[in-house]
């Protein structure tokens, strides 16, 4: 089962693009994957609709008329000199969408049938991060295909994965996804419990339940590491910076609206303010 699911997990991978520098640098790591997979990248590009559409207002509906097509020559352009320039011997396609960013990439992802959605992050923090998040994050609380995200150019092969534990029930899924993640890149696999004042356990209990974790889902080439920090967010990055971490597999909870703020969700935290990239897969 799991060496069907490592063929299959990157063979169609998505590619939001903006044309920044951190989505650039995540079409390139997208390119590496399909390279090694035989797969295909589709590049998309999202143009976002303004609310100029009062019937009152045609001057402005004019005017929104040209800046959407001069919007879509642009992006087809750079699209395709994207395309020229990384796309190697992968197959490489690109599309133009029209609509609000997040929602038209998880349509696009679920329409494509994709096995994987790569994106840059630049990462957002206070008060902002509170209130609106970056649309990375937002796919990560809502996509039901896995995503990669990415904040640099990926500069060497993955060799060392951290996996955070939390030693709940729901894990068979998440489990056999980075069994397969780990058979992919042929890496060490970090199995991490972050022990917080908060949520507090005995080395000898979590040594014993990590164990039992390991043993039921038959792990290889693996490490088992309890951490000590203040919460678990600055554990993992801290653990994953100890170690020179090069890739956080972890799932999410995807928890939306005033559950988010006053719980959080880590996976999402941890994409904002982590150097490495980061995959993640909803539980």
């Amino acid at each position: 089962m799991t060496g069907r699911l490592t063929h299959s997990i990157m063979k169609k991978i998505i590619v939001p693009c903006d044309f920044s520098e951190t989505a650039v640098q995540a079409f390139r790591f997208a390119i590496d994957i399909a390279s090694q997979s035989g797969g295909e990248v589709k590049l998309l590009n999202v143009i976002e609709l303004s609310v100029m559409y009062d019937t009152t207002l045609m001057p402005a509906l004019s005017f929104e008329e040209a800046y959407l097509k001069e919007a879509k020559e642009a992006a087809e352009k750079n699209l395709e000199k994207l395309k020229t320039k990384w796309a190697n011997d992968v197959r490489v396609s690109w599309e133009i969408n029209y609509g609000t960013t997040a929602a038209t990439i998880n349509e696009f992802a679920v329409a494509q049938k994709a096995d994987l959605i790569v994106m840059g992050t630049k990462g957002v923090s206070g008060f902002k991060e509170l209130m609106v998040g970056s649309n990375t994050e937002k796919i990560v609380r809502s996509s039901n295909i896995p995503v990669i995200a990415i904040k640099k150019n990926v500069k060497k092969p993955i060799q060392h994965i951290v996996f955070p534990n939390a030693l709940t029930e729901e894990q068979e899924e998440l489990a056999k996804r980075v069994k397969a993640l780990q058979d992919f890149f042929n890496a060490t696999l970090h199995i991490v419990f972050v022990n917080t004042p908060a949520q507090f356990l005995s080395d000898h209990e979590t040594k014993r339940r990590l164990q039992a974790f390991v043993k039921r889902y038959m792990f290889k080439n693996y490490t088992i590491n309890i951490y000590n920090d203040r919460d678990q967010e600055s554990g993992l990055i801290n653990f994953t910076n100890d170690i020179k971490g090069d890739l956080v597999a972890m799932g999410t909870h995807g928890r939306k609206g005033l559950a988010h703020v006053l719980s959080g969700s880590i996976a999402e935290d941890v994409v904002n303010h982590i150097a490495c990239p980061i995959w993640t897969f909803k539980i």
